[in-house]
């Protein structure tokens, strides 16, 4: 068995490891699980005898057919031979059906993410599921580290982004794990992290439009040097004029000189 590079698979060969990730959901028997990345089924197996059913989801044909055999005996799995995403802006419609069906089976239960994902699609794997129909419990994840310190940066930190603000505006994120390169197989060449995100729905309530609110924030950040007032201006380009821009960012107490970066989230 090979890793495929194309799919950025590195498997956690480190059992310990494995624990600590199943622990961290804090699965129950109210709980679907999201798994993103099946592998050979090894942390699916342990999902299963915790949770009340588990989606699984691996586009890699080989390992798709070994994890169905090891997983053969779990009747609470459903296994899906596809890509979790169907474009960098939204998840595959067949996982989140399959995802609903389950979710639908009784009343209570919640949807959890725990996955091992991909360097190359954790950050639209993480921020496509906030914006769906199902709104997840929490999603824990092992993630690229410079990936989870932009989750949990501050303003004028060298991370801080629209990543952060969208992730803080809606749930508690926190990192559980650092890890080293050597507890994956092929290593990495950098270091990896367990993230925790609950989300927080008060929190969540407050933002009017989530879609909108997350490509506005993406746009504003992407010069987020820049004063405030520059970076709304071209972004509501069209929509408002400067002088309307500079009306709202007065009645919001923001001074001229502000920049995009010192925004903080409430909460």
């Amino acid at each position: 068995m090979r890793p495929a590079t194309r799919h950025g698979q590195n498997f956690l060969i480190d059992l310990n490891l494995h624990r600590l990730l199943v622990d961290s959901a804090d699965v129950t028997d109210q709980d679907v699980v999201l798994e993103i990345g099946t592998g050979t089924g090894s942390i699916t197996s342990e999902l299963a005898q915790r949770a009340a059913a588990v989606v699984t989801v691996e586009i890699d044909g080989h390992l798709f057919e070994l994890a169905s055999e090891m997983l053969i005996d779990f009747k609470n799995v459903t296994m899906l031979h596809t890509d979790a995403l169907k474009n960098k802006n939204n998840f595959n419609p067949a996982v989140l059906e399959a995802v609903g069906k389950q979710l639908a089976a009784a009343p209570g239960r919640r949807l959890k993410l725990v996955a091992n994902l991909p360097y190359n699609i954790a950050t639209p794997v993480l921020s496509n599921l906030l914006s769906s129909e199902y709104t997840p419990y929490s999603m824990i994840a092992t993630i690229q580290k410079e990936l989870a310190d932009r989750m949990i940066a501050q303003p004028w930190s060298k991370d801080y982004s629209g990543l952060s603000v969208w992730m803080q505006c809606q749930a508690n994120v926190e990192i559980v794990r650092i890890m080293a390169p050597s507890v994956f197989w092929p290593e990495p060449k950098v270091d990896s992290a367990i993230v925790r995100i609950t989300v927080d729905p008060e929190r969540r309530a407050a933002v009017p439009d989530l879609t909108y609110f997350h490509q506005f924030t993406k746009t504003i950040f992407i010069h987020r040097r820049k004063f405030l007032r520059a970076n709304v201006v071209a972004a509501m380009k069209g929509v408002l004029d400067k002088a309307e821009v500079d009306e709202i960012l007065a009645e919001m107490q923001f001074a001229d000189d502000v920049r995009t970066e010192q925004l903080d989230v409430p909460t």
